[in-house]
């Protein structure tokens, strides 16, 4: 009988990855890893490139763009010339913070609920520009906020709803010229005193920092960079607001006399031609007389009456 070889079974199961299989397995796993995390750096230091420029162009252009939008279209019809533009020079934080507020005949951006429940622009409103101290960072930089009211009450720079443009301002100056010329003399306020009606051009001056998004590693080197930008922009005002503002138009209830036309012999003056006993065109102190020539409508006025046929040639008597 022939007996199972016991040395066979008592050799261990060796099936399994050799310790060098393991170590190729995790080097080429880590070189993937590398790879993917070095394309995600790069994504994202593509985005944040991205939204530095995005905001490098749009941030100051656009508030520039709704600042010059409302002084274009200035409101001064029958306005008083001390309420026509405000400007006050003003520093909060050691930073320019001067305010503008002006009146303008572009459509609101801020909807006002009635009393039946639906909603309105206004064509004419009171427009703002006011800064504060930003409240999480108010040592270094300010707000900007737009002041809108609904239409025209009696204090127009004061009061309506306010939305926010940006908050990472370094300074806001207006400069307001009353020539054309580089040789004017800049004016800082605007509004009181002998500086009232509108100005010939401004200068507007809006500096910001920008926040750049940065990795972590990144802050420290982006800390060194130059992150402020500055963003001039030059306003004139049109001719025809600044001939509106100088000439303003009063407007009168005209005094017509009524036309006289000419009396026949033995009619009295009256107005149309017609006579003082109302209309009859005959000698109030001859009731008896004939009438004039040419019939009663039109007195006997010879150039009226051209072309217009007697009372005998219409019943026939030639």
């Amino acid at each position: 009988m022939n007996r199972p070889n016991r040395n066979l079974r008592s050799q261990p199961n060796r099936a399994g990855f050799t310790l060098v299989e393991v170590m190729v397995v995790m080097l080429i796993m880590a070189g993937l890893l590398v790879s993917i995390t070095q394309v995600l750096n790069a994504a994202r230091s593509t985005r944040d490139v991205i939204h530095n420029v995005q905001e490098t162009q749009l941030a100051g252009p656009a508030v520039l763009d709704l600042i010059e939008r409302d002084l274009r279209a200035l409101f001064v019809y029958g306005r008083n010339p001390e309420e026509a533009l405000f400007v006050k020079d003003r520093t909060l934080s050691g930073l320019d913070a001067d305010s503008l507020a002006l009146i303008t005949s572009t459509d609101s951006m801020l909807r006002t609920e009635r009393d039946k429940g639906d909603y309105v622009f206004a064509d004419y409103g009171e427009v703002g520009y006011v800064l504060r101290p930003n409240p999480d960072n108010p040592s270094d930089f300010l707000e900007i906020w737009r002041r809108e009211g609904f239409g025209i009450d009696e204090d127009p720079f004061i009061g309506g709803q306010y939305s926010f443009l940006h908050d990472r301002v370094k300074g806001f100056d207006i400069q307001l010229f009353r020539e054309i010329g580089e040789d004017s003399e800049p004016i800082d306020g605007w509004g009181e005193g002998e500086d009232v009606g509108l100005p010939r051009r401004l200068e507007i001056s809006l500096v910001l920092e920008l926040a750049p998004r940065l990795v972590r590693e990144q802050l420290q080197i982006a800390r060194a960079d130059k992150r402020t930008v500055t963003y001039k922009r030059v306003i004139p005002i049109p001719n025809h607001l600044l001939t509106a503002a100088s000439v303003q138009p009063v407007p009168l209830i005209p005094d017509i006399t009524p036309p006289q036309l000419g009396n026949a012999p033995g009619q009295t003056s009256g107005v149309g031609g017609l006579g003082e006993d109302g209309g009859t065109g005959l000698d109030p102190a001859n009731p008896n007389s004939p009438p004039p020539p040419g019939g009663l409508p039109f007195g006997g006025n010879p150039d009226v009456n051209a072309g217009v046929p007697d009372l005998g040639s219409l019943l026939g008597g030639g």
